[in-house]
């Protein structure tokens, strides 16, 4: 029997240990194909101009901020925008009404998966835990994921970036 008791003492410890590290996120993978016109991008500059060409000298149809989400579309989606001197074709809702152009597809990150704190999270300057720490999120904090690495997500952090632990 006391070869039973460790064995329930010894699986308690080996399962609170494998929860340390743990991500308190929720994930928001991106869309897949499906009846969309497009795929949502989010703008990672302040300040992002919707323009009637594809032209930075075109005229300007709306300025978007840092967070907006325009809807990409183009002929090859998912597998990437249609693009046309760096620009890509967007429209700012699913009206027949709503705006639409061309922005430059430097400062936008199309059908990202997003990051969801569920508690206070802290942001790293690179991802190790030894690293300046940039930023702490509050709950509920919601991020787009720009690259994951062993173990680490790389987040758009208003127009800086970070690293936030797995």
């Amino acid at each position: 029997m006391k070869k039973y008791g460790w064995l329930t003492i010894l699986t308690a410890l080996i399962l609170a240990l494998g929860s340390i590290g743990v991500v308190h996120a929720e994930i928001i993978p991106p869309y897949g194909p499906g009846q969309q016109i497009g795929y949502p991008a989010v703008v990672l500059c302040e300040k992002l101009t919707l323009r009637e060409e594809p032209s930075s000298s075109a005229k300007a149809v709306q300025t978007l901020n840092y967070g907006d989400t325009p809807i990409v579309v183009g002929a090859d989606l998912p597998t990437g925008a249609k693009k046309e001197n760096g620009f890509v074709y967007c429209t700012l809702g699913d009206a027949i009404d709503s705006p639409c152009g061309w922005i430059n597809a430097d400062y936008i990150v199309v059908n990202p998966a997003w990051y969801v704190t569920e508690k206070k999270t802290t942001v790293f300057a690179w991802n190790d835990t030894s690293a300046p720490k940039v930023a702490l999120l509050d709950k509920g904090t919601r991020l787009p994921i720009l690259k994951e690495e062993s173990g680490w997500y790389l987040v758009s952090l208003r127009g800086a970036v970070g690293w936030i632990r797995k």
